[in-house]
């Protein structure tokens, strides 16, 4: 008999309807005789319904009340599922995150969590029940509700599984797996059987939309084995693991990750003296505005260039800053980019494989596709190019690295 944790999102509760088909699949697997934790989120745009109710009274609502309120949403789901579940024969119970023993820090909207005390889950477990617990949401050490910020259910998850030493976790969505990339760019994007952990992080970090980090590095932290599933099509969907071995067949490359909210802001014409990185980026990291990728390139005059990319949300407000060090600095001029976007390989089988990074850029070459910026890890290359390039770019370097799917006999 296994113990399960599943983990289901808001538009695989989103209606009442899709709340018994939950049900059903529950019911499937607890025939099969595993101990079930169900994980869920709250139903697909209450969260946002609830924020915006919020605002209509305060534009900065108070960020205690405001965890009160939205952890809400997934109370409503819990109660949903639990008696859907009786319904149809099935013994449930809910939980909400404090009922649950998930504990986390004090930081309201964003919190982190710090320990879950399960025993009262698994006297539930024990008495025949299955657990329904509230996703996204805990207490802290006084007995204030919080919320773990966006994607939160899935750390939920993976936080469970790893305190209950379970078998596996699995996060269901609306996707029947992890893809090489996104099968809206590339059609003939294919379905990966497994990946590992730090692939999966690189991924995530880089623009895949499929799995919240902090979940991906939980996981790995716990080596939580964890499935990404489709909420209602059968199917074997993608495990990440710690195994490398298993990959060693595999392509040196398992996917192409992309981001579209990139910015790109360069300060031209800075002394090149020691520590003006530090009075360029301080202020930048001060404002709150975090950095991913830089460059810089010094002159024959002694002057140096710095460039380097945000958020494209955090684009104004790093460009105020950087403009008000530019006078400090007496540099030439600052610029600013928003149509930029960034394109990264990423595989582990990269370690073992030359030549990774000169095969990228001749696919791009191949395009005429300039790139702006390079950064590189063991595991990924990434690039900064026009954003107008980058399905073009996308598309080629799946071609060059041979992750297209195989072609069907019909075609």
């Amino acid at each position: 008999m296994a113990l399960i944790v599943q983990k289901f999102g808001g538009t695989s509760v989103g209606t009442v309807e899709r709340i018994q088909q939950v049900a059903e699949k529950v019911k499937r697997f607890r025939e099969q005789g595993d101990d079930i934790v169900v994980v869920v989120s709250a139903m697909s745009g209450e969260t946002n319904r609830l924020i915006e109710l919020a605002r209509q009274i305060s534009p900065q609502p108070l960020p205690r009340e405001l965890d009160v309120m939205v952890s809400t949403g997934e109370q409503v789901t819990i109660a949903l599922l639990s008696m859907a579940l009786s319904e149809i024969g099935v013994p449930a119970i809910s939980y909400t995150g404090s009922q649950a023993g998930i504990v986390t820090d004090n930081v309201h909207t964003k919190a982190r969590i710090l320990n879950i005390a399960v025993q009262r889950i698994r006297n539930a477990l024990s008495a025949g029940h299955v657990v329904v617990v509230a996703g996204f949401q805990g207490v802290d050490e006084e007995g204030n509700i919080t919320t773990l910020g966006r994607g939160g259910s899935d750390t939920t998850g993976v936080a469970l599984a790893a305190a209950l030493k379970a078998d596996e976790c699995q996060i269901y969505t609306d996707v029947d797996g992890v893809y090489t990339t996104d099968p809206r760019v590339v059609p003939k994007a294919r379905r990966l059987d497994r990946i590992t952990f730090e692939e999966m992080l690189e991924m995530a970090s880089l623009g895949s939309k499929v799995l919240q980090i902090r979940a991906v590095e939980f996981a790995g932290k716990y080596s939580v084995p964890l499935r990404v599933l489709h909420s209602f099509q059968e199917g074997p969907g993608t495990l990440i693991t710690l195994d490398e071995e298993a990959s060693m067949e595999q392509p040196i490359i398992s996917g192409i990750a992309f981001n579209r909210d990139e910015a790109k802001l360069t300060i031209r014409g800075v002394p090149d003296t020691p520590g003006v990185a530090f009075r360029i980026l301080g202020p930048i990291s001060a404002a709150n505005v975090e950095v991913d990728m830089i460059v810089q390139n010094v002159a024959h005059d002694n002057t140096t260039d710095f460039t380097f990319t945000v958020h494209r949300n955090d684009y104004n407000s790093a460009l105020r800053v950087l403009q008000q060090e530019a006078a400090e600095l007496k540099a030439r001029e600052v610029i600013g980019d928003t149509e930029i976007a960034k394109v990264s390989i990423v595989g582990v089988g990269m370690r073992s494989h030359a030549g990774v990074a000169s095969c990228m850029f001749e696919a791009l070459a191949r395009e005429n596709i300039n790139i702006q910026m390079i950064s590189t890890s063991e595991i990924k290359v990434s690039v900064v190019i026009e954003e107008k390039y980058l399905e073009l770019a996308v598309r080629a370097l799946h071609t060059a690295f041979e992750l297209d799917a195989p072609a069907s006999k019909g075609e």
